[in-house]
């Protein structure tokens, strides 16, 4: 087996990587090389490539989505404190690897080998890598729970948080889920979806190839200016959307809100299989309800018309509490250079898990349904 390092994923075969990642789209060839060809991660926004690759044969047999960041934006997995206690003590935080999905906060695999000696070749020589190149740090962000335990048999830290999903059982249609929900629930989003009607807005659900340059346009322009009025930093491009509209349509939907005819707001999701992934969403108009009406609803009436079984709309958000999502947790794997930091680090992840564990208690006490 031969482990080799590549910065420009254009080099490696598409077709034995995506079948090496398996259904989740944000794992494709296309999306990450998306990524990268428009400028949206790359070495001047942050994100240094350095994907590490395992071959026999001439055959791309691993990978690992790794990259050198000199920041911690766009992970979604919050390390701000572990860097500001590295700068007191007069130590560099940064660059350190990671490995992970830019901008995108989804699990999915990270070891992407069918092979477990493959996929321990690639966890040590990503830790080689990092002390080869004298980094603080390795962190693989939103793999697996399976795959969580396996880092951790490797010596890496476990980290957990939560994020809330929604799960579909079989829901005949939206009165069906709604008719789950308790009456307070049941009643509030009865009221929230009354008032994007009665403002008469309408609703298109674009997919694959009927997503036309246009429609990327314009949901640009809705991107671009709620990042704008919440002042958070604009992550990807027109170009980056393009690409992906060419490259893999098939996993592409857009939610379109429309009132008196003219586009307003625009909601854009990746499919697989049986899962939906809200990702980005904006608005040229403020409505109450809309927000959620875009984001949520339109995704779950989605889900249930097509029988998908699961819709993950993003990281945090208790509001999604009240509307039929549930928590569900997530993981990370962290391992630090300094044996100091380490040490506190692996205190402090035991007290957190204590408090993640309470906190999903805490939701699921507060669950929206009915029992």
């Amino acid at each position: 087996m031969d482990i080799r390092l590549t910065e420009d994923l254009a080099e490696l075969p598409a077709a034995e990587w995506d079948a090496l990642a398996g259904a989740n789209p944000t794992l494709r060839h296309a999306f990450l090389h998306a990524l990268q060809a428009s400028g949206c991660a790359v070495p001047a926004t942050g994100w240094r490539a350095r994907f590490l690759t395992a071959w026999r044969d001439g055959v791309l047999v691993g990978a690992l989505p790794l990259y050198l960041k000199s920041h911690s934006w766009g992970e979604f997995v919050f390390d701000w404190a572990w860097a500001e206690a590295y700068e007191r003590h007069g130590l560099a935080y940064y660059p350190k690897a990671v490995a992970a999905v830019p901008f995108t906060p989804v699990s999915g695999p990270r070891l992407l080998a069918a092979d477990p000696a493959v996929r321990t070749a690639l966890v040590d020589a990503a830790l080689d890598l990092a002390r080869s190149d004298g980094l603080s740090s390795l962190h693989i962000l939103f793999p697996g729970p399976d795959e969580a335990q396996e880092l951790a048999r490797r010596g890496l830290l476990l980290r957990q948080g939560v994020q809330l999903h929604w799960r579909n059982p079989g829901y005949r249609d939206f009165e069906d889920y709604l008719a789950a929900l308790r009456h307070d629930k049941r009643k509030k989003v009865r009221q929230e979806r009354r008032r994007v009607a009665e403002a008469g807005i309408q609703f298109d659900h674009l997919e694959g190839q009927d997503i036309g340059p246009d429609d990327w346009r314009f949901f640009m322009r809705c991107y671009e200016a709620t990042h704008r009025r919440f002042d958070s930093p604009i992550a990807l491009n027109l170009d980056f959307f393009l690409r992906i509209g060419a490259a893999m349509p098939d996993n592409l939907l857009l939610i379109v809100a429309r009132r008196a005819g003219q586009a307003i707001a625009s909601a854009f999701c990746l499919r697989a299989g049986d899962a939906l992934y809200g990702r980005s969403w904006g608005a040229l108009e403020q409505h109450p309800g809309l927000h959620f009406e875009t984001c949520y609803y339109q995704a779950i009436d989605y889900c249930i018309g097509r029988g998908i079984a699961l819709f993950e709309g993003g990281a945090q958000g208790e509001h999604k509490l009240a509307r039929g999502f549930l928590p569900s947790v997530t993981w990370s794997a962290h391992w630090l250079a300094e044996p100091r930091f380490a040490d506190a680090v692996a205190h402090y992840l035991d007290r957190e898990a204590g408090g993640i564990a309470r906190y999903v208690d805490e939701l699921n006490e507060r669950g929206p349904f009915r029992t």
